[in-house]
């Protein structure tokens, strides 16, 4: 065993780069604190000699020489910084842990910047002065006495004038652009106005008023959200179809919260030239912020159509259209006129979910003035063309900037953090003033961010996928709420808020009443439903009656809707079969489409259609099955059933309806997997050979029935785009939609065929009724006692004749 003193020593690792390094800037840091320290005495031992020579050689009062000898010591202080720091390298501040000596390092710094930036400034003084000075001399030599007396006698004038009118003239050129970008920025303080809007007085978007309810509570009380570690949200976002409540809920929120409250459009920071949009940001930035520091911090920014200046920077200038993705609509190719009706002919109208949302959009795209399309070509145009840099129009400057803004307003101010930073240098740099005197600090502190709590709203009518990704990250615009398209529930909602503000008569106030008022008004915006009460109150009091009853309503429909109806009299003859075709609808509609509700049935002509079924869907749902997809064939195909039970053909209003079936089928088949159903014969045939073949006789003959129907027709309609025309130019495709068609078709004729009698009494009771509402559509189908039949594809006299 070896003696404790005979043991080696124990190894020891070598330094590593890092600690190599940190201990030379050390060891350079000391140096340079030893240097500036014998400078410092060098100065101080120097300053009588300094002191003497103001006095008595240039004569000055002891007074003036001490300052001078004092001013005379920091600047060789200084200058002995500069040119030291120059010559030998400054040591790295990088794993200081020690405050002192980071405080210590921060100062050093700071003094150099100050002293490098004097002696800077001097020595272009003095070069430009000697300059202008030689020059000058030379040209005011070569010029006559007059000449010299004119300048001196003009020169103060032109020194004034000159730079007004470079001033007049950029005002004259960008003022007016200007102006019109800055008036679209509206501003309202508590007082100023009442838009007589509460959160109650929003209706039908109780999930989405809820949740802006939370986010603008945190906004107005969150200090004690955010002592216990939470942070408020500083911008939120609505999304949703063009009326919906947006605006509206918006100023809600202005007018319940009590602060100031800015709008502007996302269109209002559209710029004729470059530059001009940046300015626009940046004054709405100043608005809100001085508005928040006048009302207690606290401010709300409105930018509605936030998508105008929103959109993904990389597609600016380029087309938004997005590749579809998942299964398409039927909505996507068969939407016609104002009401976004199933058929072109306009009289077959079925409420989803898909079809409010594509109505709203479309809705928003008629009141948005022609114009308005036309000039966004045309500055597209420009940009790309001219300047695809963004000389003109917007770019992406304003987004660039308001996204700067967004992150920039719980700054400290400018100006106040500009003079501490130069008081606090300009201390440091004097080297007499220390930077405490016990605890008591000489320098000022800095300055904390602003109060100023500024809030962003923004309203939103297209896909949030089209908006820019770093305007709808958390801590901009991170919260985002949906307003979804008003249901038969929302509706009647609205309607319980508006028809408490004008007099009607009890009757609706009924539960009946008020769902039936909800099932008829399809598609129907909060905008709309106020002006039917209110129109039914005109109808009543142009009649002498202080309240409106239902048939007010009715006919208050009637009116505002587009198309109004026209009271044109048909042929005899015309009416009924226009009365025999709607029947159809709605027959093969309630007998097999049992997630629809029928709610209007009527013959008066609105547009180009003589008739009209309307129906809407019970339950909001997002998905559908083959069978209840099928239905909507046979429902659309009932019309042209009931031509053919009581006509023995059909006319060409069934036109539209065969569009809209072979679009549906095409969708079904090549976007759905949904195949035409085969012949059920097991029990009926034995034989397995005679079955198969008996089962593709009946398919071929459900093939030629369908392929009569199936409309091939291009007449520049969907049908010539993707995806229906590849459906179609498929022929196994095309052979499946041909089958579905059949078989719809045949099931409708059965279905008229087994309710001829109810089909007659409906048609009877609408030539007489010409438009028949609600609960009236449903008692008359209810009271035929509709059957749904059984169709035997082995009797011939099933089969109907096409």
């Amino acid at each position: 065993m070896d003696h404790p003193e005979t043991l080696p020593e124990k190894a020891t690792a070598p330094p590593s780069r890092q600690q190599r390094g940190q201990a030379e800037a050390a060891e350079l840091r000391e140096g340079w604190r030893r240097l500036g320290r014998a400078a410092t005495i060098v100065a101080i031992i120097t300053s009588p000699a300094v002191f003497v020579w103001f006095d008595s050689v240039l004569g000055w009062s002891a007074l003036a020489s001490l300052a001078a000898a004092i001013v005379t010591v920091i600047i060789f202080r200084g200058f002995f910084d500069v040119v030291t720091r120059w010559m030998i390298p400054w040591p790295s501040t990088f794993g200081i842990a020690d405050p002192e000596t980071l405080q210590n390092e921060v100062v050093a710094r700071r003094r150099l910047w100050w002293w490098r930036s004097f002696f800077k400034l001097w020595v272009w003084l003095i070069l430009i002065g000697i300059l202008a000075y030689l020059v000058g001399s030379l040209l005011w030599n070569a010029l006559g006495t007059q000449t010299q007396s004119y300048l001196l006698a003009s020169l103060p004038s032109y020194a004034i004038s000159l730079p007004m009118l470079f001033l007049v003239n950029i005002l004259i050129l960008f003022g007016p652009f200007l102006a019109m970008s800055i008036s679209q920025i509206k501003a309202y303080e508590p007082g100023d106005a009442d838009w007589g809007v509460r959160l109650d007085d929003v209706r039908g978007q109780a999930e989405a008023k809820e949740e802006v309810r939370r986010v603008v509570s945190l906004w107005e009380s969150g200090d004690q959200f955010e002592k216990a570690g939470g942070k408020r949200e500083r911008g939120l976002l609505m999304l949703g179809a063009p009326g919906t409540g947006k605006t509206m809920l918006s100023k809600a929120v202005a007018t319940g919260f009590n602060c100031p409250f800015v709008s502007i459009p996302g269109s209002g920071f559209a710029g004729m030239f470059i530059g001009m949009d940046i300015l626009t940001v940046r004054y709405l930035a100043w608005k809100a912020k001085r508005l928040a520091r006048k009302w207690g911090g606290q401010c709300i920014v409105f930018i509605d159509e936030i998508d105008a200046v929103g959109q993904r920077r990389s597609s600016l200038g380029t087309s938004m259209t997005a590749d579809p993705v998942g299964i398409p609509s039927i909505h996507d190719f068969c939407f016609y006129g104002p009401d976004g009706a199933l058929t072109s002919s306009g009289d077959l109208v079925i409420e989803t979910r898909e079809w409010r949302d594509r109505l709203f959009t479309a809705r928003a795209e008629r009141e948005r003035p022609p114009s308005a399309a036309f000039m966004a070509r045309v500055t597209g145009t420009v940009d790309r063309i001219v300047a695809p840099g963004g000389m003109f129009g917007q770019g992406s400057g304003a987004l660039n900037s308001l996204l700067v803004v967004m992150d920039g307003l719980g700054g400290p101010p400018f100006w106040r953090r500009f003079w501490v930073n130069r008081l606090n240098t300009w201390m440091d740099a004097s080297y007499i003033v220390p930077q405490k005197i016990g605890s008591m600090p000489l320098r000022l502190r800095r300055p904390k961010p602003a109060n100023e709590q500024i809030y962003f709203i923004g309203a939103c009518n297209a896909p949030i996928e089209s908006l820019d990704p770093a305007l709808t990250r958390p801590g901009r615009m991170g919260r985002h709420v949906w307003f979804r398209t008003p249901t038969k529930d929302d509706r009647q909602d609205i309607f319980d808020l508006y028809l408490g503000k004008v007099a009607h008569e009890a009757e609706l106030d009924e539960a009946r009443r008020r769902d039936e008022l909800a099932r008829i008004t399809n598609g129907y915006s909060p905008a709309m439903i106020e002006q039917v009460c209110s129109m039914a109150l005109t109808v009543a009091h142009h009649e002498g009656r202080p309240e409106f009853g239902w048939y007010d309503l009715v006919e208050a429909m009637t009116t505002i809707e587009t198309g109004t109806a026209v009271n044109v009299e048909y042929v005899p003859a015309e009416t009924r079969a226009v009365a025999i075709h709607e029947a159809g609808h709605a027959v093969a509609s309630h007998v097999y489409a049992k997630r629809l509700e029928a709610t209007r049935l009527t013959i008066r002509m609105r547009g180009s259609s003589m008739g009209h079924y309307y129906a809407l869907e019970k339950e909001e749902r997002f998905t559908s099955w083959r069978h209840e997809k099928v239905a909507r064939l046979i429902q659309t195909l009932g019309a042209m059933a009931a031509e053919h039970v009581f006509y023995g053909e059909n006319s060409d209003g069934v036109g539209g309806d065969v569009q809209s079936v072979t679009a549906t089928a095409a969708i079904m088949v090549g976007a759905s997997a949904m195949a035409p159903e085969q012949p059920d014969l097991d029990g009926v045939i034995l034989d397995d050979e005679r079955a198969e073949e008996l089962r593709k006789k009946i398919m071929k003959r459900y093939e030629t029935i369908g392929t009569r129907i199936m409309q091939r027709a291009s007449f520049g309609s969907a049908f010539t785009a993707d995806p229906i025309s590849q459906v179609l130019g498929d022929p196994g495709k095309r052979r499946m939609v041909a089958e579905l068609l059949g078989q719809a078709y045949v099931a409708a004729y059965a279905t008229i065929v087994a309710n001829r009698d109810a089909v007659e009494h409906i048609a009877d009771v609408l030539v007489e009724r010409r438009e028949i509402y609600g609960d009236e559509v449903l008692s008359l189908l209810e009271e035929c006692n509709l059957q749904k039949p059984t169709f035997d594809e082995l009797d011939e006299a099933s089969w109907p004749k096409v």
